[in-house]
């Protein structure tokens, strides 16, 4: 039986100068520190190895010393292709002073490149970064002058842009899981996260490289269950066992069997914060959460979020996510951000990003830290900071809508709450609306051709994108207009008689928004057309789950439809829609009634093919359950029904 338990000096010894590696690891979550602190002391003492070359995804470190920190040495590493340069300020400076190539890419891209190499294929192609400073037509992804070599293209395909990133071959995995057994299985059952530990290993071992994991125990050979096996032995060449201090679950945080999702936490019964600059921006961002619908919060002031929906008892009631795999539970913050308490699920990071991609998430709350004109907005490079894009490029340019969230300025900004009121004490130095951003890690242009929803929330007021730029469309109470947000920006925005936020934002209780955001609004979802013919019903994402909910729709068609006078032709989105099994009877019976009073034809829609098998299911007895996939085939068979009653 082969036994790969190494000492780390020696599985560290096998590198070699020039090697291409590739590390695991979210923020503080998942990274091998021992491996990281061997090959770097290894380094200091020897000389050797050097010239290595770094590929990874997410951002690893505390923003000291620790993970790829570690690395930040002249000599050792020669480049660097990275997705978050914010946590590892030592490799950053490299990175910017041009002491070694250096290159920026999307979080979710590098995330998938591991599969691709794995599979052999010669890279990615996808649409992720276009327009942004990863486009080769802007700067490709380049940190400094230094970095000449292309590593990415655009390129078309069936008439339309696409950008391909080459798959680099790698030499080197430096892994970490929980629990070994001799013959190199490792599981994760003691980590926050599994992120892309298994595609990693598979890419390196299809490349002819080597593979070394660091885990805390060792296991009886055969009592691994299978299952629960997420690297398995075949793909392992070494297995070092680290020292607890160098194998903690976060950078915060030892240990929490909540973050593996063993124990279940009462998150509505969480203290409540105190109302902080950042509570009041949070606060004013959930008020854009979509009821059943799947959120992503970015790092930084996002967090926020997340805190503000367990006080207002809103949890229950989405899918919160980030980037690494998270998918629902309350998302952690600070350097345990990427773990969460009562997860649904912790998936592959790799996986959670093609749900990105694909346009999954009904909305992003994301940080924003300059915003121009155009709506564009920057995170990733300020003068000599490099922060990096992480996984904003994924999100920012497939979310269904997007709220960006920070202060209105920066530097020095101190406010207060005074009698409802926003009281500015100090305004900062730093000016955050500008005329052009630095660099363009958001196209506002290309998100406002798309007719995509994106706001801008500031503790003082919320802007909104259109075609023609940014609008003013609220302000908050005790703010002046000209002194206090025209004096602050360089450029102006369109003014469209903005309202007061919410007076709630800026009061110590809870805001109630529970109330709100389960309310139906019926009378907003229901609508005629203006030629008096064809009446709109918007369903989308609304839960009918009483009695009341099917009277309260009942009364506003019937309303609606009693001032035209004459039968109407009716178009239903079900997109997202939920009809509680208790109520189906009743909400078949209502419509049944409808049809028969009111109604010539209808036609129904839904993106979901589960829900159009239910719909189909709750109305076939009674009514005709003409349910399509989307609106545009829901409006020909509309078309086609009335020509044929014309003819």
């Amino acid at each position: 039986m082969s036994d790969k338990i190494t000492a780390v000096e020696d599985a560290i010894g096998l590198i070699r100068d020039g090697d291409r590696i590739t590390t695991s690891g979210f923020v503080g979550i998942g990274v091998p520190e021992a491996l990281l602190k061997a090959l770097e002391t290894r380094f200091l003492d020897t000389g050797t190895p050097r010239g290595i070359k770094l590929f990874f995804a997410a951002g690893q470190g505390d923003g000291k010393d620790r993970g790829l920190n570690c690395l930040g040495h002249d000599g050792l590493v020669a480049e660097a292709i990275g997705g978050h340069w914010g946590l590892i300020p030592k490799m950053a400076r490299l990175a910017v002073e041009g002491r070694m190539k250096a290159y920026n890419l999307p979080q979710g891209v590098i995330s998938q490149q591991f599969r691709e190499i794995a599979a052999g294929r010669p890279g990615l192609v996808t649409r992720v970064g276009l327009e942004t400073f990863v486009d080769p037509r802007q700067d490709g992804g380049r940190i400094n002058a230094v970095s000449t070599d292309p590593v990415v293209e655009l390129i078309e395909l069936g008439g339309r842009e696409y950008l391909f990133y080459p798959a680099p071959r790698i030499d080197v995995a430096l892994l970490r899981g929980t629990t070994a057994d001799p013959k190199g299985n490792v599981t994760l059952e003691n980590e926050a996260l599994t992120l892309d530990n298994l595609s990693q290993a598979m890419a390196v071992k299809n490349s002819g490289g080597l593979v070394i994991v660091q885990v805390e125990r060792i296991a009886a050979p055969g009592t691994l269950h299978p299952r629960e096996v997420q690297i398995p032995g075949g793909f392992v060449d070494a297995v070092v066992v680290a020292e607890p201090g160098d194998h903690v679950q976060t950078f915060a945080t030892p240990f929490s069997h909540a973050f593996t999702g063993a124990f279940r936490v009462q998150t509505d019964e969480m203290p409540a914060g105190e109302l902080t600059l950042r509570k009041i921006i949070a606060r004013r961002a959930a008020f854009e959460l979509p009821v059943n619908g799947v959120v992503n919060l970015g790092i930084g002031m996002p967090e926020g979020v997340a805190a503000v929906a367990g006080e207002e008892r809103l949890l229950d009631y989405l899918t919160l996510t980030t980037e690494p795999g998270v998918i629902g539970g309350r998302p952690a913050s600070g350097l345990d951000f990427g773990a969460a308490v009562n997860t649904d699920a912790i998936i592959a990071q790799n996986l959670q990003f093609d749900f990105y991609d694909g346009g999954g998430l009904d909305l992003a709350i994301l940080g924003m830290a300059e915003a121009d004109s155009a709506g564009s907005v920057n995170v990733s490079r300020f003068g000599a900071r490099l922060a990096g894009s992480g996984g904003f490029i994924n999100i920012s340019q497939n979310a269904r809508a997007l709220v960006f969230t920070g202060t209105f300025t920066s530097g020095g900004l101190e406010t207060s709450v005074e009698d409802g009121a926003l009281v500015i004490r100090r305004e900062g130095a730093v000016r955050k609306f500008v005329r052009q951003v630095e660099q363009t890690t958001f196209a506002g242009a290309r998100a406002a051709e798309q007719g995509r929803k994106v706001i801008y929330v500031t503790e003082r007021c919320v802007l909104a994108l259109e075609r023609d730029g940014l609008h003013l469309v609220e302000v908050a109470p005790g703010v002046d207009i000209d002194r206090d947000i025209l004096g602050q920006m360089d450029f102006a925005p369109i003014l469209d008689s903005p309202k007061l936020m919410d007076a709630r934002i800026f009061a110590d209780p809870p805001m109630g928004l529970r109330s709100d955001l389960l309310a139906l609004g019926i009378e907003d979802r229901i609508a005629m057309d203006p030629d008096g013919r064809t009446l709109f019903i918007n369903f989308e994402k609304l839960r009918v789950r009483r009695e009341q909910d099917v009277a309260r729709i009942r009364a506003r068609i019937e309303q609606v439809c009693r001032a035209q006078g004459n039968r109407v032709d009716v178009i239903v989105n079900y997109d997202d829609a939920q009809i509680d099994p208790e109520i189906a009877t009743a909400y078949a019976a209502m419509v049944r009634d409808l049809e028969d009073g009111y109604y010539g034809t209808v036609t129904r829609f839904s993106n979901s093919a589960f829900m159009r098998v239910k719909i189909g299911d709750v109305l076939r007895r009674d009514v005709g359950s003409h349910v399509f996939e989307t609106v545009d085939e829901a409006k020909a068979f509309l078309a086609r029904t009335r020509d044929d009653g014309a003819g």
